[in-house]
Parts: C-alpha cells; sequence; structure tokens
C-alpha cells in the first residue's frame, strides 16, 4: 500500500490544498495499514474465498477523481488488480469539518476509506453484482465496528459513510 500523486495535478493545486490532500491520504494510508483492519481484510478475504493475489496493489491516491458525469469517486478496481481509494474534495471536507467537528471528520475520513478498500476487495469476485457488493459493505463495516479492539464508530458516522 502506497499514496500515489498524478505529477500533472500538482500544479494545478495551490499550497493549501496540497497540504490538506497529503494529510488526508496520510490518515487514509495509516487507518488502512492499521493492524486490527489488516486482520479483519485477511479474515473477509478468506470468508469470501477471494484470493489475497487477486489483488496486485492497493494505492492511497493523493487527489480526487472525477467520472465524466461529475461525480467524485471513493474507489476504483481494475480488472488487473489494482485498486484506488480516491479522497473527498477540500470543499466538502471542510463544510463537514464546520458541521460535525474535527473528531467526526476524522471518523468519517477513516471509515469511508474502510469502507472503499472493503468495497472494492469484494468487487474483485462480485464485479458485476453492485447492489450485493454495497450490501456486503455495509455487512462487513458494520462488523468491523463492532469488533473489540476498535474505535467506537457512532451509528451516525455509518449513515454518512453511505450516504456521501
Amino acid at each position: 500500500m502506497n499514496i500515489s500523486v498524478r505529477s500533472e495535478k500538482l500544479a494545478r493545486f495551490s499550497p493549501t490544498r496540497l497540504s490538506f490532500h497529503a494529510k488526508y491520504a496520510s490518515v487514509v494510508l495509516k487507518t488502512l495499514r492499521k493492524p486490527v483492519f489488516q486482520r479483519f481484510i485477511c479474515w473477509m478475504l478468506i470468508r469470501e474465498r477471494i484470493r489475497e493475489d487477486a489483488v496486485s496493489s492497493v494505492k492511497v491516491m493523493a487527489f480526487p477523481f472525477r467520472k465524466d458525469n461529475e461525480h467524485v469517486l471513493a474507489g476504483r478496481c481494475s480488472s488487473k488488480g489494482e485498486i484506488h481509494v480516491y479522497p473527498k474534495r477540500l470543499e466538502f471536507c471542510r463544510k463537514l469539518r464546520q458541521k460535525c467537528g474535527r473528531e467526526k471528520f476524522l471518523s468519517y475520513i477513516k471509515n469511508r476509506a474502510r469502507a472503499t478498500l472493503i468495497h472494492e476487495l469484494l468487487h474483485m469476485k462480485y464485479s458485476d453484482d453492485e447492489e450485493k457488493v454495497r450490501e456486503l459493505t455495509k455487512k462487513y463495516l458494520k462488523t468491523f465496528t463492532r469488533h473489540p479492539g476498535t474505535p467506537n464508530v457512532e451509528e451516525e458516522i455509518l449513515k454518512m459513510v453511505f450516504k456521501h
């Protein structure tokens, strides 16, 4: 797992935006690398019978990715087994932090990243069944957040993760 930056985007962003996205990517990377979450992912892969070698790489992208329809992606999985995890846009994050405060904002970022990775891993098995992948993503994220040794996550945060 690593942080990936498309160099052509660096020139388009202000120093403030670059700093924000660097911090965001760092939080996401640390969250996804936590041993308790890694053990959970291994358990989920075994339970779903998804081969670990089906995933060639997981990249935490520093900048948001917009599709042609202007929707911002949370993540993407390629046929080569490459998973990309994308951040939310700065404007969205500023509003959310002002509305909810720093702690809930950080909880949102971390759980969105976890949900994105879970979601994209499930696409390895259920590539064409988006409804099933979404249902299982919610199930597995709720299972993880209720697991002993993980931070207590309020239902409000879980609703936000699956709403935005």
